[in-house]
Parts: C-alpha cells; structure tokens; sequence
C-alpha cells in the first residue's frame, strides 16, 4: 500500500482550474442562444439582454476556471490539514507489463561510462 500524505496546493488549483474552465465552454452555446433569441425577440429595450447573455458566455469559462481554482486551491489544502491529522488515501498500485498497457515503455538509459 501506498498512503498519499499530501499534494501540491498549486499544482491542484491549476488542473481544476482548467477543467472548471472547460466546463464553463459547455455553457458558452447556451448563453450565445439566449442572448440572440433575447436580442431579436423584442423592441429596442430587448437587445440589452442580447448583449448581456454574449458577454455572460464570454465570462463564463473565466469565471467557471477562477472558482476552479480558489476551490481547488481549497480542497488541497483542507486535504492537507486533514491526511496529517488522521493518514491520507491508501492507494494499491500494480505493476502492470508494457505489453498489457499497450504503451511502449522505453527503458532508462544507463549513465555514461568514461573509457580512457
């Protein structure tokens, strides 16, 4: 068994970050829609919420990714506090043989002998 004792606060707010980020794309088409549908549905007074639903999708992956990482950042954190308090994850990690994977593994290369 292998026991995870800590991670790397920064190293988690980036990766959830980014894929909060990749999240708030999803609702991009969404708010696109609502902000045509709202600008050409009415009188003048409408196009204000066609203007605001593009910018609200422009904003959203920024948004999404800025609360990604604050909560990331979190979550790491309290992890942290936490796996030193009472152990972190126990993880079962297996050997598994290039030709079950699939992938190539390329063999470490042995270190530079000097001949004279």
């Amino acid at each position: 068994m292998h026991i995870v004792k800590s991670v790397g606060v920064m190293s988690v707010a980036k990766i959830m970050g980014l894929i909060y980020g990749c999240m708030g794309l999803i609702f991009v088409p969404i708010f696109l829609i609502a902000g045509v549908v709202g600008s050409v549905a009415g009188d003048k007074p409408a196009m204000i919420g066609g203007v605001i639903g593009v910018v609200l999708a422009v904003l959203m992956p920024v948004f999404y990714g800025g609360m990604g990482f604050v909560a990331g950042a979190i979550g790491a954190l309290l992890y942290n506090l936490i796996a030193g308090w009472v152990g972190g994850f126990e993880l079962k990690l297996e050997a598994v043989s290039s030709a079950q994977s699939g992938i190539p593994v390329v063999p470490a290369s042995a270190p530079p002998t000097s001949s004279s």
